[in-house]
């Protein structure tokens, strides 16, 4: 499967010959790692606990497969860990080649696993069968981060192509299987495979680019609370018309709490959650409108500039309502709801602490004395990527090189919360936040898309990278 790529690389910078063979490498391949791609997409390996995990044990085998097939590394092997609670994770990929001659060793992260569909009706072409459409490829995970898989496997073959399989770089590949389900057992991973994914170096191919021409190096992402927030009122549904106008409903109660998480600007209204003090890009209400997809006469929310907004202050979404439908509800007061509540905290907060102030909230706001109960807690902590070390600025060499473009710093409204933890378990390692999507991949979303465009330059900057790091010492002695 082949589509359009919009431009060759960038020639405007100064390239040795060994980098234009490198880029050479990348293009002359990519029709075969599109195909492989979509090879991947055609897995529906959604690794939430509703789903089949048949799927995600297949897409790890076949992720295993193809770095296995390379012949570059010493190991590849599906591991499984266990979470806090005993039970087992979902299937992750690691591959190991120990670095030589005093290079160093990188580490490369993306997962396997992806979102639910979705309903089928809103997907213009079917989740898992990858479609190309003009310069895209639509398909579930063909960005949210089966692309960040391809990416990885093809700069580590253009590195081979152009330096021979003996180079002498350290690589470690782990790629997960429960991203999405949030990370459940990634913790006890890293410890039980500590040996074997130490690093110098961490590039996390799983974040956005500015636009689809311009790269951007992720330096913040805001941390995540997220929760079933349960609220009843009766012991069992009444008449609506018999008790309606006295006994207060669940579903009265439910948004009448919902709606005081925010002030009328549309701001997040939870004493507790904080906002980082930070200067942002230039970022206009048009480019929000056309990239978020505003419909006509909607106004934007909240206060500030509209990147403070998505990068340095809290938000607070209800992401799902468990009720009666429109198509079976009755005239009865209903008893008990159910809302999934998503909290983004800004860099710098405590993801416990942001819980504690949702929670305080809720319990000073809840009317009529309803019963609320918060279950199905799960927490990730805010990060800021140190920008001083050398690996950034190598980094932004090769974005520069690969895409004609120099790479926009940003911040990331999402969360990725095992971020932390790497950087917990190792404290010396630079991290390196890249990805291959850009505005409008529409991430777990209904018609999720590729930009084969960014495909081509996101590969291209790593293979850069990882080819100048082949010639680089190492800061931890690897010998």
């Amino acid at each position: 499967m082949t589509g359009p790529t919009d431009s060759p690389f960038s020639q405007e910078t100064a390239l040795d010959d060994r980098d234009r063979a490198v880029l050479a490498a990348v293009e002359a391949a990519l029709p075969s790692s599109i195909a492989e791609l979509a090879g991947l997409v055609r897995i529906p390996s959604v690794s939430w606990s509703a789903f089949d995990p048949a799927h995600v044990a297949a897409s790890a085998d076949a992720v295993a497969a193809l770095f296995r097939e390379t012949g570059l590394f010493e190991s590849v092997d599906v591991r499984r860990s266990t979470t806090s609670t005993g039970e087992d994770g979902q299937p992750a990929v690691l591959a190991t080649r120990p670095a030589r001659n005093g290079r160093p060793t990188v580490l490369l992260y993306a997962h396997h696993d992806v979102q639910p569909p979705g309903a089928e009706a809103d997907w213009e072409s079917p989740a898992f069968e990858p479609t190309v459409r003009g310069d895209r490829l639509y398909g579930r995970g063909a960005a949210d981060d089966k692309a960040g898989v391809l990416s990885h496997l093809a700069a580590v073959r253009a590195l081979a192509e152009v330096a021979g399989p003996d180079f002498d770089l350290g690589l470690t590949v782990f790629i997960e299987g429960e991203e999405e389900f949030g990370s459940r057992s990634f913790e006890n991973f890293l410890r039980e495979n500590r040996d074997r994914l130490a690093a110098d170096v961490i590039v996390v191919a799983d974040s956005d680019n500015w636009d689809e021409k311009t790269p951007s190096l992720t330096v913040s992402l805001r941390g995540n609370v997220t929760f079933r927030l349960t609220v009843t009122t009766l012991a069992h549904a009444s008449h609506s018309g018999m008790f309606g106008g006295a006994a207060p409903d669940a579903m009265m109660a439910a948004v009448r709490l919902a709606a005081s998480f925010h002030d009328d600007a549309g701001s997040v209204a939870v004493a507790g959650l904080v906002t980082r003090d930070a200067d942002t890009p230039e970022y206009t209400e048009e480019t929000l409108r056309a990239e978020a997809g505003l419909l006509e006469g909607v106004a934007p929310v909240g206060t500030g500039s509209i990147l403070s907004r998505l990068w340095n202050q809290p938000s607070l979404t209800v992401t799902g309502i468990d009720a009666p439908s429109v198509a079976n509800a009755s005239n009865t007061l209903v008893p008990s709801v159910a809302l999934r509540v998503s909290v983004r905290i800004a860099p710098g907060q405590d993801a416990r602490e942001a819980l504690d102030a949702v929670t305080q909230h809720i319990r000073s706001h809840t009317p009529f004395g309803a019963h609320v109960e918060i279950d199905e807690v799960d927490t990730g902590s805010p990060f800021l990527v140190d920008t001083s070390g050398w690996a950034v600025a190598e980094a932004e060499r090769a974005m520069a090189d690969a895409w004609g473009r120099p790479a926009v710093l940003a911040g990331i409204g999402g969360s990725i919360p095992f971020i932390p933890q790497l950087v917990a378990e190792f404290p010396e390692a630079q991290i390196l936040v890249t990805g291959v999507e850009d505005p409008h991949t529409r991430a777990h979303s209904p018609n999720e898309s590729l930009h084969l465009g960014v495909f081509k330059r996101a590969i291209g900057a790593q293979a850069l990278l990882l080819a100048r790091l082949n010639d680089r010492a190492s800061t931890a002695g690897n010998e």
